[in-house]
């Protein structure tokens, strides 16, 4: 048994049928370009592929067997990393209470099916920029891959918390990603049309972006390589999903609130202050408690609610709810859809397949999907819409969108404010928490110990 496993030729077929079992997961037969190598590895041995050992050696010296084990662990966790999990962290507080700043995560890129890479070429264990730079690319766009995903283990499911490229990332201003290159533009605009009425917001946007391309370093990033946001999938492909007091409806129902779901409240006092540390110990971070003489804005579940109203010195907790029209918010166009994070909608959530109607009130909805998401030439000329140079009044959808807030509705940014998020940006599914700092705590007790090893629901 020990000469059959050891013969080169059944080493060969069983690494031959494993790589080729991978190939048609991956569904990409350019892999096929690697079985020579195989070959050659295992039987013919004509090539030396280790370079970097002397040939014909039997005992390698220690640095070559660092080598050797630099190049298998980095090789292994690249694979790893593009094909089954990887790591994140928690930055901001716009999925509390589900989701904590500083929990540590494992993403699951089995569980929806690994998207392989737009740019394959890059710097191991890098995102988009090299360490201790600004804006040197970790990436090489020499070679790109269009979107292909591996069949996974399931489908998105509504209430999933996911992982996903930031759909405005694609254009970035260095050293001023927050708020993003779009909204940046947005904002300048309105301020060139507050000071020269007779403008036209096409000449006033045109000028925004030449003055800030002249002032900041301007670059633009694969679908990839933008950065990494977490939020729970709310709407589905072809769901109508609405936003009515801050009461999410999805195909005109209710939905299902998340159970650690939080909003603002204004909590009066009778003139004594809040004491920060029972605060603290309801769970509400320092950065989150603004100190007031009688009256707090705080981020509260319905839990959290009811344990304040105990408090003796609180007089009254309402719930905040944005109101009138908010020009941030998706699709920004205050005249035709009077939105806010409050109320919003109804919206249609595109599926591929699906047509929509287009005209000069649809358009502000879809003109993103259209021209950057699905990679259209889009026109307006005279109120007439033009794709790829073609009149239009209908558009049929090539992907299927998703919508994505976070638990933390006032606290939040989200699809409200950028809007769709496609198919092709989706990395993986929230997985498992490993790990969980509270950065308001020090030494052992920044460890939240109820949060390890705990499964995300």
């Amino acid at each position: 048994m020990r000469g059959i496993l050891m013969n080169k030729w059944v080493k060969f077929g069983v690494v031959l049928v494993i790589y080729l079992l991978w190939a048609y997961w991956v569904g990409s037969w350019w892999l096929l370009i690697l079985v020579p190598v195989i070959f050659d590895v295992y039987i013919t041995k004509r090539v030396h592929w280790a370079f970097w050992k002397k040939k014909g050696v039997e005992k390698q010296t220690k640095a070559v067997e660092w080598i050797d084990a630099l190049i298998f662990a980095v090789v292994a966790a690249t694979l790893i990393r593009m094909f089954f999990f990887e790591a994140y962290t928690i930055p901001t507080s716009s999925m509390e209470k589900s989701m904590l700043v500083g929990d540590y995560l494992f993403v699951s890129k089995v569980a929806y099916g690994p998207k392989l890479p737009n740019t394959p070429l890059a710097v191991p264990f890098t995102h988009h920029t090299l360490p201790f730079t600004k804006s040197t690319k970790a990436y090489s766009e020499a070679v790109k891959w269009p979107y292909k995903r591996i069949a996974g283990t399931s489908k998105i499911k509504r209430n999933d918390i996911i992982v996903f490229n930031f759909p405005a990332g694609d254009t970035v201003v260095v050293g001023r990603e927050n708020p993003d290159y779009y909204s940046q533009v947005r904002s300048n605009v309105d301020y060139f049309l507050s000071q020269s009425p007779s403008l036209s917001r096409a000449d006033a946007e045109k000028m925004v972006r030449e003055r800030m391309a002249e002032r900041f370093e301007i670059i633009a990033r694969p679908v990839d390589k933008r950065e990494n946001y977490i939020k729970r999938g709310v709407g589905m492909p072809g769901d109508m999903i609405e936003l009515k007091h801050g009461q999410l409806y999805v195909n005109g129902e209710i939905a299902d609130n998340p159970e650690q779901l939080q909003y603002k409240y204004r909590v009066k006092t009778n003139g004594i202050p809040l004491n920060r540390m029972k605060l603290q110990e309801l769970g509400i971070a320092l950065d989150d408690i603004s100190m007031g003489a009688s009256d707090y804005e705080l981020p509260l579940t319905l839990d959290m609610v009811e344990e304040l109203k105990k408090f003796p010195n609180v007089k009254e907790i309402v719930k905040v709810e944005e109101t009138g029209n908010n020009a941030d918010i998706f699709p920004f166009d205050p005249e035709n859809y009077p939105w806010n994070v409050d109320n919003f909608g109804p919206l249609y959530i595109p599926k591929k397949g699906d047509v929509v109607e287009l005209n000069m009130k649809t358009l502000p909805l879809y003109e993103r999907v259209i021209g950057a998401y699905e990679g259209n030439d889009l026109q307006v000329r005279d109120s007439v819409i033009y794709i790829n140079g073609q009149p239009a009044d209908t558009y049929t959808f090539k992907m299927d969108y998703y919508w994505m807030m976070g638990d933390n509705r006032h606290c939040s940014a989200d699809s409200r404010f950028w809007g769709f998020v496609p198919e092709d940006h989706i990395v993986g599914k929230a997985y498992f928490i490993w790990l969980s700092l509270d950065k308001d705590k020090s030494f052992l007790s920044k460890i939240r110990w109820n949060r390890l090893f705990r499964f995300i629901h």
